[in-house]
């Protein structure tokens, strides 16, 4: 029987736009599921349910009520762990950050939420981001849905892994060198790396300079590849062709 977290990202919002769907019944369904596969795979590492069921009552009326509606409004949203959610920890699955909760959303996350994306929680990642499998010292690692005992890829491995099983309809993350694309194809979804700029990024340090921040998506790979465009669609800013140049100049 296909429940509504079993929905694609698109045929969700669409269903949810028709009121066919409540947000709060798409979240439900999504939290129902967490809570059954999550002790297993350790996908979504810090959750939210109390604060997405806050937002996910207002998403339904502002749809009762005839308000204009998002691109991703009433989605449910699982949010890397590198990337911050105002009020929510970022840990970087590292001890050093273990109790960082940031005050505001990063660029990604705002764009999102400004679209109407309800964050659900915190997907894992390795330490720092840095790592070809998705495992750190606070939580431990991210199993793949198809066996848990094997890899989910990284550094997006609990985002993949949330996807992949149904967890979510939506997730986002960022690529330096296969960060995104490994964890998809590790988990049979689709995760695209967009061109530099495209959507902004979390912050301009030079660390992050080079990472492409992006949604991933859930749905047969013709439809999942228009899904996720329309997704990266969503997350564009003013900021998002802002790109910074770092140079680094050496003196004997």
């Amino acid at each position: 029987m296909c429940e509504p977290c079993d929905l694609s990202a698109v045929d969700a919002r669409a269903a949810i736009g028709a009121k066919q769907l409540s947000p709060v019944e798409l979240l439900e369904s999504c939290i129902a599921r967490i809570e059954r596969l999550d002790p297993v795979l350790n996908a979504i590492v810090i959750p939210c349910f109390e604060r997405a069921r806050v937002e996910a009552v207002a998403a339904e009326s502002a749809v009762m009520n005839g308000e204009p509606l998002g691109r991703l409004h009433g989605l449910p949203l699982g949010v890397k762990d590198l990337n911050d959610l105002a009020g929510v920890k970022t840990t970087q699955g590292s001890p050093l950050f273990e109790d960082f909760i940031p005050e505001h959303d990063d660029n990604i996350v705002a764009a999102m939420r400004k679209e109407g994306a309800v964050a659900i929680g915190k997907t894992n990642v390795p330490e720092h981001g840095f790592g070809a499998t998705t495992d750190n010292p606070l939580f431990g690692p991210t199993g793949n849905p198809y066996d848990p005992a094997l890899s989910a890829g990284a550094s997006t491995g609990g985002g993949a892994a949330a996807l992949s099983a149904r967890m979510l309809p939506l997730a986002m993350g960022s690529d330096f060198a296969g960060s995104l694309r490994t964890p998809a194809a590790f988990c049979g979804i689709f995760g695209m790396r967009p061109s530099a700029g495209a959507v902004a990024s979390a912050d301009s340090s030079p660390s992050r300079a080079p990472i492409t921040d992006a949604p991933s998506a859930r749905s047969q790979c013709r439809k999942a590849r228009g899904e996720t465009g329309h997704l990266v669609r969503s997350c564009r800013t003013p900021f998002s062709h802002r790109t910074a140049v770092h140079r680094i100049g050496w003196s004997a």
